[in-house]
């Protein structure tokens, strides 16, 4: 089996169709059937089946594409690994952070990490828990930063810190003119990370559970750092880490909307993949996260 010959066969699997797989490769059609037919024959089965103007796998083909995916993966590590040790690199880490506490966490963890290994370099990604936890499964993180949610056989999950996320407004919302209960809060628009954003999906079930109305997103967006204008401009409600506003630049002119029923008690944890090739720098990060992790939060306001 050719390596090429399955990168072809992953963009066709992608596009569903020859001639689109064949302009995002920048080949010929011919080729590329040339390609598949030469997987075919190795195989001993087909792997794709005319669905109208579109093709679409086989079982067989499903199979290939996911087997495929992760041979590549481990190909790349194993190429990493070996350049590693052979050019004797002190370490790489390639970190990611969920948006809502990289402000507060990672400077204090970056220090730590500089002050053992000054040669070390890092890669540091910021985004939602979701896109973060895609990147560590397809192999392009070493390890991310971000709330726990459920096991994962995939990955190895280590428990950090404990925190809250809360509600907040400007400091001059009309909400705390008079006394509010959750029930107030459905009056009001939101702005909110997209739905498969773990604190979204929480707030909106802390709601439904309730019986009452999700919150209504009148703006989705996965910038923290845009957020605090926006909320102190606006009279719109959103869900923050306490950290996130206690320490975040920009926080002074929002306030907590205090409420037991709106506060998410969260587990932070750090995760890698249960397989695969994880640096020693990575390794160590990790340990260094789980000794003093909640130390690094406290220090959030230095």
């Amino acid at each position: 089996m050719d390596f090429r010959d399955l990168a072809y066969f992953e963009t066709i699997a992608e596009t569903g169709h020859l001639g689109r797989a064949a302009e995002k490769l920048n080949r010929s059609q011919p080729a590329l059937s040339k390609s598949i037919q030469r997987l075919e024959e190795s195989l001993g089965a087909r792997l794709f089946q005319r669905d109208g103007r579109r093709i679409k796998l086989t079982d067989v083909g499903e199979l290939l594409l996911a087997r495929g995916k992760q041979l590549r993966i481990n190909i790349a590590e194993t190429e990493r690994e070996v350049r590693d040790y052979a050019n004797g690199l002190v370490g790489n880490i390639r970190l990611g952070c969920a948006a809502s506490m990289a402000e507060y966490l990672l400077p204090q963890l970056a220090e730590e990490l500089l002050n053992r290994a000054p040669k070390l370099t890092l890669k540091l990604s910021i985004g939602q828990d979701d896109v973060l936890r895609e990147f560590l499964r397809a192999g392009r993180l070493d390890a991310i930063i971000c709330p726990l949610v459920t096991n994962d056989p995939e990955f190895k999950i280590y428990p950090v810190l404990q925190d809250e996320a809360v509600v907040v407004a400007s400091a001059d919302h009309p909400i705390f003119s008079t006394p509010f209960d959750q029930q107030e809060l459905c009056r009001y628009q939101w702005v909110l990370p997209g739905p498969t954003v773990t604190a979204r999906r929480w707030i909106d079930n802390a709601f439904i559970s309730r019986q009452l109305p999700p919150p209504s997103v009148q703006i989705e967006t996965n910038s923290i750092s845009l957020l605090p204008r926006l909320i102190a401009r606006t009279q719109l409600l959103s869900f923050l880490a306490r950290e996130t506003l206690e320490f975040g630049q920009g926080m002074s002119r929002l306030r907590e909307v205090p409420l037991i029923e709106t506060t998410m008690k969260r587990t932070v944890a750090v995760s890698v993949r249960a397989e695969g090739y994880l640096p020693s720098a990575a390794a160590a990060l990790v340990e260094l996260l789980r000794e003093k992790g909640g130390v690094f939060m406290q220090g959030g306001g230095d």
